[in-house]
């Protein structure tokens, strides 16, 4: 298996390489070159996400340095549930479950990336290897699961990138809270120029002659693959149970999660429906309802973690359909504004019980409010990306109520923090890695 990137150079990487260099030297990400082929037998004995996870990243891995490692790093990074839960609706309604993706160490669905590409990252190195330099831009939740993932790992140093002020407190602690090898810049800007500072950092001459540098986001494939493994994993036990497709909402931002569930049904997993489920920031709908792709600055939101008017993983979903018709068969989008999100988790509160983080509370008023039909008439899941307890100061005015606090999130919110500030710009960036090295 080789990758190559999304802009037409035809680069032919190994996993190994496009998982180390993260980004393209043309500024594209890096896809299959040829796609695998899974099958629903495929799968057969899998009976763990480790498992499944290995089996479906196997294929990528191919002729590969990672090849006989994948079992080994999906055990590593795997070891925390992932769980189906089935959500009693009023009768009619049609079936809901929510995918719980919040149970690893800071509470998110990007630990197991985070974790994945960690590992692989750990493998892949020999003492002699020069330092990697992680750069990481991040709306809340990504910087939080990568600092962790990495944190004090030898050979390796991160540098997280947020925008000031448009992360809850909660996330800024979790941010902020490591040293050691992990530094924390708050950038006077949006997640936007967070992400066009890393991406220009990478094909900045001055800091590739300097350094080794790697990305954290979903740009990088050490990302996207594993995440893709949940996805498997949960349509995979749905369909053995019932022979039935299950059909997925999804918290939508940069895109690095929704295009891993359709990498998985692309390759042959028993994925049915596909919704992008966004806050007010509304490029993708409105690309979808246009065909225009026209980015914009992101606006900011209760759901911050998904404050994206340029999302990067959009050059992966044209790339496998360039075609706007198809694109459209392929998924579809719908936008919650504020108001919208505060009363779904206040009345989903009063009628399942459940307790929702702003994010995933997108994703259910999407299902709440799509056409009868539909609705009833599919098996659908929600996808709920982090743990309520990470935006409390968002939530518990919404329920009148304390929220419950992880231990290991608990643990996180109670040491030190350490943060710089940052312009938004390359120059910055540039003179902050490089003096790190002085």
């Amino acid at each position: 298996m080789r990758f190559s990137s999304t802009r037409g150079e035809p680069l032919g990487l190994r996993l190994s390489e496009a998982v180390l260099r993260g980004l393209a030297p043309d500024g594209g990400l890096y896809v299959p070159d040829v796609w695998p082929s899974l099958a629903i037998g495929d799968f057969d004995g899998c009976a763990t996400l480790a498992e499944v996870g290995a089996r479906l990243i196997a294929p990528f891995a191919a002729g590969d340095r990672l090849d006989s490692l994948v079992a080994d790093i999906t055990a590593d990074a795997f070891n925390f549930e992932a769980p189906l839960v089935s959500v009693s609706a009023a009768e009619g309604d049609g079936e809901m479950h929510v995918l719980e993706l919040f149970h690893g160490p800071t509470a998110a669905f990007k630990d197991f990336g985070a974790r994945f590409l960690a590992a692989s990252f750990q493998r892949l190195r020999s003492p002699s290897d020069p330092i990697v330099n992680i750069l990481v831009a991040t709306s809340g939740d990504t910087g939080g699961a990568v600092a962790a993932a990495f944190h004090r790992r030898p050979g390796m140093a991160v540098t997280v990138l947020f925008p000031k002020g448009l992360v809850s407190p909660t996330q800024e602690r979790q941010l902020t809270c490591w040293g050691d090898n992990v530094r924390s810049f708050a950038v006077a800007g949006t997640f936007d120029d967070c992400q066009r500072m890393v991406k220009e950092a990478f094909v900045d001459a001055q800091l590739n002659t300097a350094m080794s540098l790697s990305s954290a986001n979903s740009i990088n494939l050490g990302r996207l693959l594993p995440q893709a493994a949940y996805y498997a994993s949960t349509s995979l036990q749905y369909w053995r149970r019932h022979a039935r497709k299950l059909n997925f909402i999804i918290p939508s931002g940069n895109l690095g999660n929704a295009v891993a569930c359709i990498w998985a049904r692309h390759i042959g997993l028993p994925i049915g429906r596909v919704v992008l489920a966004h806050n007010a920031n509304r490029t993708v709908v409105d690309y979808l309802q246009t065909g225009e792709w026209s980015p914009r600055r992101s606006v900011a939101t209760v759901a911050s973690a998904m404050d994206v008017g340029h999302p990067s993983n959009m050059e992966r979903l044209r790339a496998l359909h360039p075609d706007i018709e198809v694109l459209r068969g392929a998924v579809t989008a719908e936008s919650v504004d504020d108001e919208r999100i505060a009363t779904r988790i206040r009345s989903d509160r009063r009628r399942f019980g459940q307790i929702w983080c702003p994010h995933t509370a997108v994703a259910a008023e999407v299902w709440a409010t799509m056409d009868e039909r539909s609705r009833r008439g599919l098996p659908w899941c929600i996808v709920a990306t982090a743990s309520p307890a990470k935006f409390p100061e968002i939530v518990e005015p919404l329920i009148d109520s304390s929220i419950t606090v992880p231990p290991a999130l608990a643990e996180l919110l109670q040491r030190p923090t350490q943060v710089e500030s940052l312009e938004p710009s390359l120059a910055a960036l540039r003179t902050a890695l490089l003096s790190a090295r002085q």
